[in-house]
């Protein structure tokens, strides 16, 4: 791998600006990306690509026939919980070590020196895949809504897989256009993110809720359970359709169903990856990180509240010609007009979403190359617009292979959101988990936001959340299996996890070391690599140090 070159010059921290770039080269790295953004723009672009509106919508089929109302009502509730607290550890982390690196970055700081390369090469390749899929997610969901409006004024259009495939490969190549141009250009659209996501679809559901002819009780909310997960056999059309719930049981069907909330909070280590492009960045980014999510629930259960209130006809919003119930719910509410009008500021929001995923996405990439994970082309920043483009492209690339086998699955979304999910938690847990083993180091690298006393047991009630919703979302979910209706998050899951480790056992161990040997092991020891002599002196200190017995 092609390691930073030593030694990077610290400059005195007259101000914060001086004080961020000094904390990066500490890390061994220089700042070759423009820093700009503020605290509100890091927040901005995590709960942009949260976007509660585009889990709640996209998957609203998936949660209606997979435990209904009740499920994703009281699941959107206990995975909230859970998923603060892997916030919560994971913006610890983030305050000790704000690059854009991220979790495999991360890992690498918290392992032991001679685990840590394997470590890193681990998370970065979970992490990559887990980044790639939650873009693989949101805008192929994008492309589905925009084939679905469609044929609400044009009933005869058919949106088959291929036309699908195309109006993806568009919005892909739109987000890559867009985020080539750099940090300004973001910015701006970030700022407009926000505004929609939190005023717009405030006043859409305000708007649902006001017009809806007749509204629900409680009962049915937090009451109704619906299994559809059963599907008819291809192969012979007459015989039963039977669910997970009669075949396995209710709780099997429920526990598949809360793929609904956990694929919508996810990807908020957004704020982690643009670290090296915001302010004060120890603090902003776990900030952004925790503030995140926690609005983000408390605001998708107010829009998710909004929608299942205002069915109608459940069965016909089940069922709905539009195979999309939240438009139909729309347009009982709304009429066909006033329901493209609302659907269409939806969609607006999940092509932002879309756009700051794939910008996280392309920042990781960077990062990874940067420390050898992928080629390190990809670490090569434009001149010009101060962009990773190479790393953009690649995330494009990779975002629209990983939806091919949606031309021959009926459950080709459900999995790459199971993808994304699981790809992504288990690069947040595994340098949780290392920090919660060798706990020791983590604290003497710890930054302002440190929760003490605290930190060890929501690690490990973050780290048991993680293993959980790993081997439910890798279930299927569909009845019977076929060769269609394969969950195949599995399958990806554990191409990455083999391809991780006989790469490593083979060659990679040879040349891969990860984040520089004497960072991480400066970062162990709480000292600055960036004072002459601190590394060797306080190694001798150690050493002086008689051994306990």
């Amino acid at each position: 791998m092609s390691s930073p070159d030593p030694p990077i010059e610290r400059r005195p921290s007259n101000s914060d600006e001086e004080r961020d770039e000094n904390r990066l080269a500490q890390f061994g790295y220089k700042q070759e990306l423009k820093r700009d953004w503020g605290l509100a723009h890091n927040f901005g672009v995590s709960f942009s690509i949260i976007s509660v509106i585009t889990g709640l919508t996209t998957l609203f089929p998936y949660g209606l026939a997979t435990g209904g109302p009740a499920v994703m009502s009281i699941g959107w509730i206990i995975v909230s919980f859970f998923t603060i607290l892997v916030a919560i550890a994971m913006a610890e982390i983030v305050s000790a070590i704000p690059t854009s690196g991220g979790p495999y970055f991360w890992s690498a700081m918290l392992a032991p020196p001679r685990w840590s390369p394997f470590a890193a090469w681990l998370t970065g390749w979970y992490n990559l895949l887990g980044q790639v899929a939650v873009t693989t997610g949101i805008t192929f969901g994008l492309a589905g809504l925009l084939s679905t409006a469609i044929t609400v004024k044009n009933p005869d259009f058919e949106p088959t897989p291929s036309i699908t495939i195309g109006i993806y490969a568009a919005l892909l190549i739109s987000h890559a256009v867009i985020n080539s141009f750099g940090v300004r250009t973001l910015r701006y659209l970030n700022n407009v993110s926000i505004v929609l996501h939190s005023a717009g679809i405030t006043a859409l559901c305000i708007a649902v809720l006001a017009k809806a002819p007749t509204h629900q009780p409680a009962s049915f909310v937090f009451g109704k359970f619906i299994d559809g997960t059963g599907v008819a056999a291809s192969d012979n059309e007459n015989a039963s359709i039977i669910g997970w719930g009669e075949r396995a049981s209710p709780a099997y069907v429920a526990i598949c169903g809360i793929l609904l909330a956990q694929f919508t909070l996810t990807g908020f280590d957004a704020s982690a990856h643009l670290s090296e492009e915001t302010k004060k960045a120890s603090w902003s980014a776990p900030i952004g990180v925790v503030s995140s999510v926690g609005f983000s629930a408390l605001f998708g259960f107010f829009v998710l509240m909004a929608f299942l209130f205002s069915i109608q006809d459940l069965e016909a919003t089940v069922d709905s010609q539009y195979g999309q119930p939240v438009l139909k719910i729309l347009v009982d509410v709304a009429g066909e007009d006033g329901a493209l009008a609302l659907f269409s500021l939806i969609m607006i929001c999940v092509w932002h979403c879309g756009l700051f995923s794939m910008t996280s996405n392309s920042r990781m990439m960077f990062a990874f190359a940067r420390d050898g994970g992928i080629p390190g082309i990809f670490h090569k920043v434009d001149e010009r617009f101060k962009s990773p483009i190479l790393a953009v492209w690649l995330a494009a690339v990779l975002s629209f292979i990983l939806a091919l086998p949606s031309l021959g699955s009926t459950v080709a979304y459900s999995a790459a959101t199971s993808i994304a999910t699981i790809g992504l938690y288990i690069s947040y847990g595994l340098p949780i988990l290392t920090g919660l083993i060798w706990h020791k180091a983590f604290v003497a690298m710890k930054g302002p936001f440190d929760l003490g006393m605290f930190s060890r047991p929501i690690a490990f009630a973050a780290c048991a959340w993680i293993g959980f919703i790993t081997v439910v979302f890798c279930l299927p979910t569909a009845n019977p299996v076929t060769s269609q209706t394969l969950n195949y998050a599995v399958v990806a899951v554990a191409i990455i996890g083999i391809f991780t480790i006989l790469s490593w056992v083979v060659w990679v161990h040879k040349w891969f070391t990860g984040p520089s040997e004497e960072v991480a092991e400066a970062m162990r020891l709480g000292v600055d690599v960036t004072e002459p002599g601190a590394l060797e002196d306080r190694e001798k200190k150690r050493a002086a140090e008689p051994v306990s017995e």
